[in-house]
């Protein structure tokens, strides 16, 4: 099967979420994506999720959910051997993603300028919190930092909560699909004309232009974004309301959605009364319809009233845990979630979630992430080393590989090794 991204070689010298969440996406596309990691340790990630067993053989849950069918190289890139070994592996890359500090790679003499004299074909991606230059650039960001100096927080929440973060890493989930998408339209470029690109992506940045309904209203409306719970700042009654077992998202955002929903609740008087009968009426009476609205809802239970209101077009739907939705049938025929090889004798199978989008052929099947250092001695047998320096290298500490009892990687020599 021959996807989107098929001969395309991605160097993930990224950690944590941000550049491994964009490599994934370009791997699940058909890319062959290597992870250049440092050999003590490698991704901070393989340390985090919730077994500490699998965390403490590098192979943590929250590393497994981004890392699913990569490569691993493990170099000292802070090593004269270990850089030039990375050089090498730059000569026969496609793409290059990173989340250093500003100014790291330059410091390595492994910068944007001197790996395009190596490979004018290479499109490179720094992602970092607040971009390559600004009064910012410097500092050290990671997630919550970002949301809370978006903006994001300060509108997430109500008047007595927020602010608040969300509930998952959301300017780092951002950042990594903006750099993917950006990543996908320079290859297009460098396929039609061999040009390489930098490509600067911020945390901070891809956070608040995904905020741009409120953004633009600030900035051409003269509004003061507030934090409003619930509800919807463009309509009423749209927001989450009170069933007699919990509560339900309702989106009666249409003119003719509002008059459904009052003859469904039992109240077509709301659809006549002055204080509700038009949009920008309902807007500055939200809290009076909603008082309506739910003392209505309070006969039903939740999962009644999704689908008596999604039959006549009014947009509804019950507030799930994770649990949950991941249960329901609209994911399990979709083969959202997948399931990994197993990785050891009585391990219990590892699942993760494919992309959101669906192409017109099955994505491949997911490998399992690999292992600190798995594809070292491959891939230095491949860069021209003989066996005698990769055994130097990886003695120098200047790269690593794969120490596990029993596991043996043959040396492929690249005459005979006709692999992507």
């Amino acid at each position: 099967m021959s996807l989107p991204l098929t001969g395309i070689r991605v160097l993930d010298l990224s950690i944590v979420l941000a550049g491994p969440f964009c490599c994934y996406h370009l791997s699940r596309l058909g890319a062959e994506v290597i992870k250049v990691e440092n050999p003590n340790g490698g991704d901070l990630a393989r340390r985090l999720g919730a077994d500490p067993e699998r965390a403490e053989r590098l192979q943590g849950l929250s590393f497994v959910s981004v890392n699913a069918g990569k490569q691993s190289v493990a170099l000292n890139l802070k090593s004269e051997a270990g850089s030039e070994a990375f050089l090498r592996l730059v000569s026969e890359a496609d793409v290059l993603v990173e989340n250093f500090r500003p100014n790291v790679m330059e410091r390595l003499g492994l910068g944007f300028d001197a790996l395009c004299r190596r490979n004018p074909r290479l499109v490179y991606c720094a992602i970092s919190g607040f971009g390559q230059n600004g009064p910012w650039s410097a500092r050290p960001a990671y997630d919550q930092i970002v949301q809370g100096l978006s903006g994001a927080m300060s509108l997430t929440g109500d008047a007595a909560t927020a602010p608040l973060r969300a509930g998952f890493p959301i300017s780092d989930t951002l950042a990594g699909l903006t750099a993917a998408f950006a990543i996908a339209a320079a290859l297009v470029e460098q396929q039609q004309t061999g040009r390489g690109r930098f490509i600067d992506v911020s945390l901070l940045e891809a956070t608040i232009s995904a905020m741009g309904w409120v953004v633009s209203n600030h900035l051409n409306g003269g509004v003061e974004p507030r934090p409003m719970g619930n509800e919807n700042f463009t309509a009423a009654p749209s927001g989450t309301f009170c069933t007699a077992t919990g509560p339900l998202n309702i989106a009666a955002n249409e003119q003719k959605q509002y008059r459904t929903l009052c003859d469904l609740i039992g109240r077509p008087d709301l659809k006549t009364d002055p204080r509700f009968a038009k949009r920008e009426a309902r807007k500055l009476n939200r809290g009076a319809l909603n008082f309506e609205v739910n003392a209505a809802l309070s006969c039903r239970p939740a999962e009644e009233w999704e689908a008596l209101l999604n039959a006549a077009g009014v947009p509804a739907g019950c507030v799930l845990t994770v649990p949950q939705i991941l249960r329901e049938a609209q994911l399990l025929e979709r083969g959202f979630v997948e399931t990994l090889p197993r990785d050891g004798a009585g391990e219990p199978p590892l699942r993760i979630t494919r992309p959101g989008f669906r192409l017109d052929e099955a994505f491949l099947a997911p490998a399992l992430p690999p292992s600190l250092g798995a594809d070292t001695e491959r891939w230095l047998a491949r860069l021209g080393y003989s066996d005698s320096e990769i055994d130097h290298l990886i003695a120098s500490g200047a790269a690593g590989t794969l120490h596990q009892e029993g596991a043996h990687f043959p040396r492929v020599r690249p005459a005979t090794d006709g692999a992507a």
